[in-house]
C-alpha cells in the first residue's frame, strides 16, 4: 500500500499519522503540509517504524516528505524554474519494487489564495513547471507514481455543490485545465480509474459543520503512468481520519498493489 496525506502540521498530526501505520503498515507515505523545517522531523520516531525518510521543509508553513520501507535515491527536491519563490512543495525519490524502478514524488500545490490573484498566478506557474517535469520523465518511460494535495477539484462528481463552486477557487477552468494537462501526458487518475462513478471526497473545511455535511471536495490525488496503472488493484480514500479528534482537514488516500 500507499499512502498519501496532507497532514496538515506533522507536530499536531503524528500521533494520527503512527495510528495510521499501525492499522495499514504502508510501504511508502507521501506527505504534504508537514509545516516544519527538517531539523523539526520526527525522524529517529519513524526510522523506528522502519522507514526510510526524505524531507523538504519550511519553517511554519508547506513542507514534503517521503516514507518508505525500501530505500530512497537520487532525491530532488523543488521543481526547475520556480526561482527565488521556491517554496518547500515538491519532493522526488527513486525506489525500487521487485527490481523496478520508480519515481516516487511527493507534491504540494499551491491553494491560490484567490482567483485572478498574485498567488493564483503564481499557482498555475507552479502547474505549468510540475508539468514541464512530468512531461520530462514521461517522455524517458520512468515508472511514476505521484501523489500529493493538488489543490483542484477535476469534474464536477468531485465537488459537494459543483454550481456555487463553478469559476471558484479549487474549481475555476484555469485549474481543471492544468489537472487535464497532466492527465494529457498519458498518467492516470488512480481514484477515477477505479471509481468510475463515485463521489468521494478527500477534503472538508473546518468551517461551517463541512464534515459532518460532507461538503467537500476531492482535491488529492495520486496519478501514476501507465505501466504502474495497470500494476494497481485498488485505490481509494481513507476517510476514517478525517473524523478523529484534532483531525487534518484532509484524509489519507491510497493505493494497493
Amino acid at each position: 500500500m500507499i499512502i498519501c496525506w496532507n497532514v496538515n502540521s506533522i507536530s499536531s498530526r503524528f500521533i494520527h499519522l503512527t495510528e495510521l501505520i499501525r492499522e495499514h503498515n504502508p510501504k511508502v507515505i507521501l506527505l504534504q503540509e508537514i509545516k516544519c523545517i527538517e531539523e523539526k522531523f520526527p525522524y529517529e520516531e519513524l526510522s523506528d517504524l522502519g522507514y526510510n525518510i526524505k524531507v523538504f521543509g519550511q519553517k511554519a508553513y508547506n513542507g514534503v516528505a517521503i516514507l518508505s520501507k525500501y530505500p530512497l535515491d537520487d532525491t530532488i527536491i523543488g521543481l526547475e524554474g520556480m526561482g527565488d519563490n521556491q517554496e518547500a512543495r515538491y519532493i522526488e525519490n527513486t525506489i525500487v519494487i521487485e527490481k523496478i524502478c520508480y519515481k516516487i514524488i511527493s507534491v504540494y500545490v499551491p491553494n491560490g489564495s484567490e482567483v485572478g490573484s498574485e498567488k493564483f498566478i503564481y499557482k498555475l506557474n507552479f502547474f505549468q513547471k510540475l508539468y514541464e517535469r512530468l512531461a520530462y520523465l514521461m517522455k524517458h518511460e520512468e515508472n511514476i507514481i505521484m501523489g500529493g494535495d493538488l489543490n483542484v477539484a477535476p469534474e464536477a462528481i468531485d465537488v459537494y455543490d459543483p454550481k456555487r463552486s463553478d469559476g471558484k477557487l479549487l474549481f475555476s477552468i484555469e485549474e481543471r485545465k492544468c489537472f487535464r494537462k497532466l492527465l494529457n501526458l498519458g498518467l492516470i487518475d488512480t481514484f477515477r480509474d477505479f471509481n468510475n462513478d463515485v463521489q468521494q471526497f478527500s477534503w472538508w473545511d473546518y468551517r461551517a459543520g463541512s464534515w459532518q455535511h460532507n461538503k467537500g471536495m476531492r482535491i488529492d490525488h495520486i496519478l501514476v503512468s501507465p505501466a504502474v496503472a495497470d500494476k494497481i488493484s485498488t485505490s481509494g480514500v481513507l476517510t476514517e481520519p478525517r473524523g478523529w479528534s484534532k483531525p487534518s482537514d484532509h484524509a489519507p488516500i491510497y493505493i494497493n498493489f
